[in-house]
Protein backbone atom coordinates (compact mmCIF):
# COMPACT_ATOMS: atom_id res chain seq x y z
CA UNK A 1 0.00 0.00 0.00
CA UNK A 2 1.64 3.49 -0.94
CA UNK A 3 2.26 6.31 1.26
CA UNK A 4 -0.95 7.65 0.11
CA UNK A 5 -2.85 5.23 -0.40
CA UNK A 6 -6.60 4.90 1.63
CA UNK A 7 -6.56 2.03 3.48
CA UNK A 8 -10.55 1.61 2.74
CA UNK A 9 -12.00 2.01 -0.42
CA UNK A 10 -13.84 4.98 -0.93
CA UNK A 11 -16.89 2.74 -2.98
CA UNK A 12 -16.50 0.07 0.14
CA UNK A 13 -17.26 2.96 2.29
CA UNK A 14 -20.28 4.28 0.10
CA UNK A 15 -21.26 0.91 0.27
CA UNK A 16 -21.58 0.98 3.97
CA UNK A 17 -22.79 3.95 4.75
CA UNK A 18 -25.25 2.96 1.90
CA UNK A 19 -26.63 -0.03 3.79
CA UNK A 20 -26.57 1.70 7.23
CA UNK A 21 -28.74 4.94 5.98
CA UNK A 22 -31.19 1.91 4.09
CA UNK A 23 -31.56 0.45 7.49
CA UNK A 24 -32.27 3.33 9.42
CA UNK A 25 -34.79 4.42 7.05
CA UNK A 26 -36.26 0.46 7.26
CA UNK A 27 -35.97 0.71 10.92
CA UNK A 28 -37.54 4.41 11.65
CA UNK A 29 -40.62 3.00 9.41
CA UNK A 30 -40.90 -0.18 11.34
CA UNK A 31 -41.16 1.54 14.68
CA UNK A 32 -44.12 3.89 12.94
CA UNK A 33 -46.17 0.24 12.34
CA UNK A 34 -45.55 -0.60 15.55
CA UNK A 35 -46.21 2.42 17.04
CA UNK A 36 -49.34 2.70 15.07
CA UNK A 37 -50.50 -0.98 15.77
CA UNK A 38 -50.03 -0.04 19.35
CA UNK A 39 -51.97 3.03 19.78
CA UNK A 40 -54.77 1.19 17.70
CA UNK A 41 -54.56 3.05 14.61
CA UNK A 42 -56.30 0.98 11.66
CA UNK A 43 -55.86 1.98 8.27
CA UNK A 44 -58.58 -0.13 7.06
CA UNK A 45 -62.17 0.64 6.38
CA UNK A 46 -63.87 -1.98 8.37
CA UNK A 47 -67.24 -0.62 6.95
CA UNK A 48 -68.64 0.33 3.70
CA UNK A 49 -68.27 3.73 2.76
CA UNK A 50 -67.43 6.00 -0.34
CA UNK A 51 -64.23 6.16 -1.63
CA UNK A 52 -63.09 9.56 -0.71
CA UNK A 53 -59.78 11.69 -1.60
CA UNK A 54 -58.71 12.36 2.42
CA UNK A 55 -59.27 8.89 3.12
CA UNK A 56 -57.81 8.00 0.10
CA UNK A 57 -54.48 9.70 0.64
CA UNK A 58 -54.06 8.92 4.52
CA UNK A 59 -54.27 5.68 3.44
CA UNK A 60 -51.74 5.51 0.30
CA UNK A 61 -49.32 7.42 3.04
CA UNK A 62 -49.22 4.79 5.41
CA UNK A 63 -49.17 1.95 3.23
CA UNK A 64 -45.79 3.66 1.60
CA UNK A 65 -44.63 3.66 5.49
CA UNK A 66 -45.79 0.22 5.70
CA UNK A 67 -43.93 -0.77 2.34
CA UNK A 68 -40.63 0.82 3.08
CA UNK A 69 -40.91 -1.26 6.11
CA UNK A 70 -42.07 -4.64 4.71
CA UNK A 71 -40.05 -4.01 1.22
CA UNK A 72 -36.98 -2.11 1.89
CA UNK A 73 -34.72 -4.56 4.23
CA UNK A 74 -34.82 -7.22 1.26
CA UNK A 75 -33.67 -4.85 -1.51
CA UNK A 76 -30.87 -3.48 0.69
CA UNK A 77 -28.36 -6.12 -1.42
CA UNK A 78 -29.54 -5.05 -5.10
CA UNK A 79 -29.41 -1.00 -3.44
CA UNK A 80 -25.91 -1.52 -2.48
CA UNK A 81 -25.02 -3.41 -4.61
CA UNK A 82 -26.18 -0.56 -7.40
CA UNK A 83 -24.07 1.74 -5.08
CA UNK A 84 -20.99 -0.34 -4.91
CA UNK A 85 -21.22 0.50 -8.88
CA UNK A 86 -20.52 4.18 -8.62
CA UNK A 87 -16.88 4.31 -8.22
CA UNK A 88 -16.40 6.62 -11.32
CA UNK A 89 -18.87 9.34 -9.82
CA UNK A 90 -16.52 12.33 -8.46
CA UNK A 91 -17.35 13.25 -4.91
CA UNK A 92 -19.02 11.50 -1.91
CA UNK A 93 -22.57 13.52 -2.72
CA UNK A 94 -22.17 12.48 -6.63
CA UNK A 95 -21.70 9.06 -5.56
CA UNK A 96 -24.72 9.01 -3.39
CA UNK A 97 -27.12 10.51 -5.61
CA UNK A 98 -27.97 7.24 -8.66
CA UNK A 99 -28.72 5.37 -5.32
CA UNK A 100 -31.14 7.91 -4.22
CA UNK A 101 -33.02 8.25 -7.05
CA UNK A 102 -32.84 4.38 -7.53
CA UNK A 103 -34.29 4.27 -4.15
CA UNK A 104 -37.35 6.75 -4.35
CA UNK A 105 -38.00 5.42 -7.45
CA UNK A 106 -38.50 2.12 -5.83
CA UNK A 107 -40.39 3.37 -2.96
CA UNK A 108 -42.64 5.42 -4.69
CA UNK A 109 -44.04 2.74 -7.10
CA UNK A 110 -44.62 0.62 -3.76
CA UNK A 111 -46.78 3.82 -2.06
CA UNK A 112 -48.52 4.20 -5.47
CA UNK A 113 -49.55 0.92 -4.66
CA UNK A 114 -51.46 1.70 -2.73
CA UNK A 115 -53.93 3.27 -4.72
CA UNK A 116 -55.59 0.31 -6.81
CA UNK A 117 -55.16 -1.28 -2.76
CA UNK A 118 -57.67 1.14 -1.71
CA UNK A 119 -60.25 1.61 -3.87
CA UNK A 120 -60.45 -3.03 -4.41
CA UNK A 121 -60.61 -2.75 -1.13
CA UNK A 122 -63.05 0.00 -0.40
CA UNK A 123 -65.15 -2.55 -2.99
CA UNK A 124 -64.55 -6.01 -0.97
CA UNK A 125 -65.79 -3.77 2.01
CA UNK A 126 -69.43 -3.66 0.06
CA UNK A 127 -69.65 -7.18 0.41
CA UNK A 128 -71.51 -9.16 3.31
CA UNK A 129 -71.87 -11.91 4.98
CA UNK A 130 -70.71 -14.82 3.27
CA UNK A 131 -70.23 -13.04 -0.07
CA UNK A 132 -67.17 -11.48 1.75
CA UNK A 133 -66.14 -14.60 3.29
CA UNK A 134 -66.29 -16.02 -0.23
CA UNK A 135 -64.49 -13.61 -1.96
CA UNK A 136 -61.52 -13.74 0.65
CA UNK A 137 -61.36 -17.07 0.03
CA UNK A 138 -61.26 -16.44 -3.89
CA UNK A 139 -58.27 -13.75 -3.13
CA UNK A 140 -56.26 -17.01 -1.21
CA UNK A 141 -56.41 -19.49 -3.89
CA UNK A 142 -55.67 -16.79 -6.76
CA UNK A 143 -52.87 -15.87 -4.34
CA UNK A 144 -51.36 -18.91 -3.88
CA UNK A 145 -52.05 -20.27 -7.29
CA UNK A 146 -49.50 -17.20 -8.63
CA UNK A 147 -46.94 -18.33 -5.81
CA UNK A 148 -46.77 -21.88 -8.27
CA UNK A 149 -46.54 -19.52 -11.03
CA UNK A 150 -44.00 -19.25 -13.92
CA UNK A 151 -44.45 -15.99 -13.58
CA UNK A 152 -43.82 -15.34 -9.98
CA UNK A 153 -40.83 -17.43 -10.61
CA UNK A 154 -39.28 -15.50 -13.45
CA UNK A 155 -39.98 -12.12 -11.30
CA UNK A 156 -38.18 -13.70 -8.02
CA UNK A 157 -35.39 -14.72 -9.84
CA UNK A 158 -34.59 -10.35 -10.99
CA UNK A 159 -35.26 -9.77 -7.12
CA UNK A 160 -33.14 -12.90 -5.90
CA UNK A 161 -29.58 -11.83 -8.55
CA UNK A 162 -28.91 -8.25 -7.75
CA UNK A 163 -25.53 -8.88 -9.88
CA UNK A 164 -27.65 -10.58 -12.98
CA UNK A 165 -30.40 -7.77 -12.72
CA UNK A 166 -27.66 -4.61 -13.36
CA UNK A 167 -25.68 -6.59 -15.98
CA UNK A 168 -29.03 -7.30 -17.76
CA UNK A 169 -30.96 -3.92 -17.19
CA UNK A 170 -27.66 -1.61 -17.02
CA UNK A 171 -28.36 2.26 -17.63
CA UNK A 172 -25.96 4.65 -17.30
CA UNK A 173 -26.49 8.66 -15.68
CA UNK A 174 -29.34 9.76 -13.73
CA UNK A 175 -31.97 9.08 -16.11
CA UNK A 176 -30.08 5.15 -15.96
CA UNK A 177 -31.13 5.44 -11.97
CA UNK A 178 -34.66 6.35 -12.58
CA UNK A 179 -34.83 3.34 -15.28
CA UNK A 180 -33.05 0.94 -12.93
CA UNK A 181 -35.09 1.75 -10.27
CA UNK A 182 -38.20 1.71 -12.31
CA UNK A 183 -37.49 -1.73 -13.15
CA UNK A 184 -36.28 -3.81 -9.82
CA UNK A 185 -39.67 -2.09 -8.79
CA UNK A 186 -41.89 -3.69 -11.48
CA UNK A 187 -40.17 -6.87 -10.86
CA UNK A 188 -40.69 -6.82 -7.23
CA UNK A 189 -44.32 -5.60 -7.49
CA UNK A 190 -44.62 -8.45 -9.88
CA UNK A 191 -43.00 -10.96 -7.31
CA UNK A 192 -44.69 -9.84 -4.38
CA UNK A 193 -48.31 -8.07 -5.18
CA UNK A 194 -50.35 -11.39 -4.66
CA UNK A 195 -48.86 -11.68 -1.03
CA UNK A 196 -49.82 -8.20 -0.41
CA UNK A 197 -53.42 -8.69 -1.84
CA UNK A 198 -53.60 -11.28 1.21
CA UNK A 199 -52.12 -8.58 3.64
CA UNK A 200 -54.74 -6.42 2.95
CA UNK A 201 -57.81 -8.61 2.37
CA UNK A 202 -57.04 -11.60 4.85
CA UNK A 203 -55.28 -10.18 7.39
CA UNK A 204 -56.68 -6.61 7.60
CA UNK A 205 -53.30 -5.39 7.36
CA UNK A 206 -52.99 -6.51 11.43
CA UNK A 207 -49.66 -6.55 12.65
CA UNK A 208 -49.03 -10.10 12.97
CA UNK A 209 -49.80 -10.35 8.97
CA UNK A 210 -47.39 -7.42 8.89
CA UNK A 211 -44.73 -9.74 10.25
CA UNK A 212 -45.42 -12.61 8.59
CA UNK A 213 -45.71 -11.77 4.99
CA UNK A 214 -42.70 -9.31 5.54
CA UNK A 215 -40.85 -12.80 6.32
CA UNK A 216 -42.50 -14.74 3.59
CA UNK A 217 -40.88 -12.10 1.06
CA UNK A 218 -37.42 -12.04 2.88
CA UNK A 219 -36.89 -15.44 2.87
CA UNK A 220 -37.74 -15.80 -0.52
CA UNK A 221 -35.98 -13.47 -1.94
CA UNK A 222 -31.91 -13.33 0.53
CA UNK A 223 -32.38 -17.12 1.53
CA UNK A 224 -30.99 -20.06 -0.28
CA UNK A 225 -33.66 -21.76 -2.05
CA UNK A 226 -36.00 -19.19 -1.79
CA UNK A 227 -38.33 -20.83 -4.83
CA UNK A 228 -39.08 -23.26 -2.76
CA UNK A 229 -40.34 -20.60 0.57
CA UNK A 230 -42.56 -19.09 -2.58
CA UNK A 231 -44.15 -22.56 -3.41
CA UNK A 232 -44.44 -23.23 0.08
CA UNK A 233 -45.92 -20.19 0.99
CA UNK A 234 -48.39 -20.94 -2.00
CA UNK A 235 -49.31 -24.21 -0.91
CA UNK A 236 -50.30 -22.99 2.41
CA UNK A 237 -52.21 -20.36 0.99
CA UNK A 238 -54.07 -22.75 -1.39
CA UNK A 239 -54.81 -24.73 1.70
CA UNK A 240 -55.96 -21.95 3.32
CA UNK A 241 -58.68 -20.90 0.66
CA UNK A 242 -59.92 -23.88 0.52
CA UNK A 243 -60.48 -23.97 4.59
CA UNK A 244 -61.71 -20.43 4.40
CA UNK A 245 -64.15 -21.72 1.50
CA UNK A 246 -65.84 -24.38 3.66
CA UNK A 247 -65.33 -22.53 6.86
CA UNK A 248 -66.42 -18.73 5.89
CA UNK A 249 -67.09 -18.14 9.58
CA UNK A 250 -62.69 -18.56 9.99
CA UNK A 251 -62.49 -15.22 8.14
CA UNK A 252 -63.26 -13.49 11.42
CA UNK A 253 -59.81 -15.16 12.80
CA UNK A 254 -57.89 -14.10 9.94
CA UNK A 255 -58.99 -10.77 10.52
CA UNK A 256 -58.30 -10.14 14.08
CA UNK A 257 -62.04 -9.28 14.43
CA UNK A 258 -62.37 -7.47 11.88
CA UNK A 259 -65.25 -8.76 9.28
CA UNK A 260 -68.45 -7.81 7.87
Amino acid sequence: MGPGEDPVPVHDRVTVLTSVALLLIAAAAWVSVVRSSLRGDDMMMTMPMPATVADGLAFVVSWGVMMTAMMLPSALPMISLYGATQRGAAGAAAKGVPVALFTLVYLALWAASGIPVYFAHTLLMTLAGSAFAYAIAVILLAAGAFQLSPLKQGCLRACRSPLGFLLGHWRAGRRGSLALGWSHAVYCLGCCWALMLVLVAAGAMGLRWVLLITAVVAAEKLLPGGEWFARAAGGALLLLGVTVALRPDLVTVLRGGHAM
